[in-house]
Parts: C-alpha cells; sequence; structure tokens
C-alpha cells in the first residue's frame, strides 16, 4: 500500500505512536459547500481536533496517491478546481490510475482511513436509504461500508433527505451498532428532534470508548455509527427544513437528476431556499460532530 499512501508527516507520527487521530472527508469541501465557506470550514474542523488533543488528517485522491492529511494548498485546490471526483468505493482504483483529483465519500474515507490505520472519521451526515426506493433502488455506499470497514464515524445522523426509517432497518440488518450520543433518536442532521428511536444511547465518551474496545475484542467486523445532535441553539425548524427538502426532491426528479449527484443537488437547494441558513447548520454540525470526534479519539488511546 505504500505504492499508494502520501501520509502527512504530522499524521504518520501520530499513528506510529498510538496517538489519536481523526479523519475527515473531503466531499464536504469540494462538493457540498460553496468557496470560500468549504475552506473556512476545513480549516476550522482542523483546528477544533487540534484543540481537544488529537490530530486531525483530511483525505482526498490527488496526483496518484491517497493523501492522509492535506495541506492549505491542497484543501484551496479542492475547494475551488472544477473537475474534481466524487470518488465512492467503485471510483477509487479508476480515479488512483488515472491520476485524477478526487474528492473521498464518507465510503471512501473509511477505506483510506482504514488503510492508513486511523480508527475514527468525523463527517457531517451519512449517506443511506433515498426516497423513493421503490423505483430506484438507491442505497448509499457508506451502508455497506459501514457493515465491514472497522472505522468509527462521527456524524449527526443519517441526511434528512434521506429515507431515515428505512436507513435504519439497513444498517440493523447489517449489524451496525448505532449510538445516540446524549439522545435516545437518530438525529436528523439540520434538526435535533427526531422520532426515530434508537437502540443505544450513551452519554459520556468513556462509556463509547469501552464500547469499542469490547467490539475489537470479539473480532466484530464494521464500524459503531456514533451519532450526534446539531446543538439545539443551531437547529433548524423540523416542519420548516421538511418543507425545503420536499420542495427540493420534487426539483430533483423533475430534472431528471440520480446517482451521487442527488445529495449535492439537494444541499445546494436546501441552501438556496433556506437563503443561507442551512448552510450555518450545516457547519455548526461539522464543528459538533469534530469536537466530540476528537475527545472520543483522544479517550480511546488512554
Amino acid at each position: 500500500m505504500n505504492a499508494f499512501l502520501d501520509i502527512k508527516d504530522e499524521v504518520l507520527k501520530a499513528i506510529e505512536g498510538n496517538k489519536a487521530v481523526v479523519a475527515l472527508e473531503s466531499t464536504i469541501i469540494s462538493h457540498g459547500m460553496p468557496y470560500p465557506q468549504n475552506v473556512e470550514m476545513a480549516k476550522n474542523c482542523e483546528a477544533i481536533i487540534r484543540e481537544q488533543g488529537a490530530v486531525p488528517a483530511t483525505i482526498a485522491i490527488m496526483d496518484g496517491k491517497i493523501k492522509i492529511g492535506l495541506n492549505d494548498e491542497d484543501l484551496q485546490t479542492l475547494a475551488t478546481a472544477k473537475d474534481v471526483a466524487k470518488v465512492s468505493r467503485r471510483d477509487l482504483a479508476q480515479v488512483l490510475s488515472e491520476k485524477k483529483i478526487g474528492a473521498t465519500t464518507v465510503a471512501t474515507t473509511m477505506i483510506c482511513a482504514k488503510l492508513a490505520g486511523i480508527k475514527f472519521f468525523v463527517t457531517g451526515g451519512i449517506g443511506g436509504i433515498h426516497r423513493g426506493y421503490e423505483q430506484t433502488l438507491d442505497v448509499s455506499a457508506d451502508l455497506e461500508e459501514l457493515a465491514q470497514t472497522d472505522v468509527n464515524v462521527i456524524c449527526a445522523g443519517a441526511k434528512s433527505i434521506l429515507d431515515l426509517p428505512r436507513t435504519l432497518e439497513y444498517l440493523e440488518t447489517k449489524g451496525v451498532c448505532v449510538v445516540g450520543y446524549k439522545t435516545d433518536y437518530l438525529p436528523q442532521f439540520f434538526t435535533a428532534e427526531s422520532e426515530y428511536k434508537l437502540n443505544t444511547r450513551m452519554d459520556c465518551v468513556e462509556d463509547i470508548s469501552a464500547l469499542i474496545h469490547t467490539k475489537e475484542k470479539l473480532g466484530l467486523q464494521g464500524g459503531i455509527l456514533i451519532t450526534n445532535p446539531i446543538p439545539k441553539e443551531d437547529s433548524m425548524d423540523k416542519a420548516y427544513i421538511d418543507s425545503l427538502i420536499l420542495q427540493a426532491v420534487k426539483e430533483a426528479d423533475e430534472k431528471g437528476i440520480k446517482g451521487k449527484a442527488v445529495t449535492p443537488f439537494l444541499l445546494a437547494e436546501i441552501v438556496k431556499n433556506s437563503h443561507g441558513e442551512s448552510l450555518k447548520a450545516n457547519i455548526a454540525l461539522v464543528y459538533n460532530n469534530a469536537k466530540l470526534g476528537a475527545k472520543l479519539a483522544v479517550e480511546y488511546f488512554k
């Protein structure tokens, strides 16, 4: 794997020294947020992780390498380039072999983190079962990756543009442990509220760390999904955001937008129709996840 991995010195030293490292995806930079908010968000996430005593490792595909840890120039390129590929599991080998620039999704960030020996990964929200599944059979590769790749994911739930009950059912079928951090219910990305009950609630990082250690000792495959509600002061009104989602889904259907283009389109439409309020919420929940993810990683390596 050394032929493909390009690990930043700071990150490599932390991995080799059994120190806390937290992976970050790059699709949120290239496809999830507009410029320059995307660069600011990425730098602030890394700063938050450092403040908690962990080392950040933003992951992307560049020059035929999996870059584990990016510099300022790399971030700027990802945030502004027009030809950045959105790289999921099926695309990884192709983008590497063709030496294209690629941003990693949740699934691919998990794969790359595992290859580098990183156990924790912070994102905004995972993918899941898309609405209208009966017609499209559209299931995010993130769910299958959680079932088979040993990286623990901290998020604000699944993106609320998805079919959340089916997403939870799929995760249960695949044996993925979903933990609600200080909540009994699945967070809905833009909102802390939800009617979808979780099987497991934990209120401190010590308990989650003990769960992860126990799972590893048992040799159970796959990651643990830690869902962290957006702070109440940043949470959007549920009825309002639900109406914007329905409007965006209808627009996507009318325009025939499918596959991996759906999520970026829906998020951009919601930002536009909420006059930027959803972007503020998105940034706030990512920062909140970065803080929790770093605290959990530090606790784990104690």
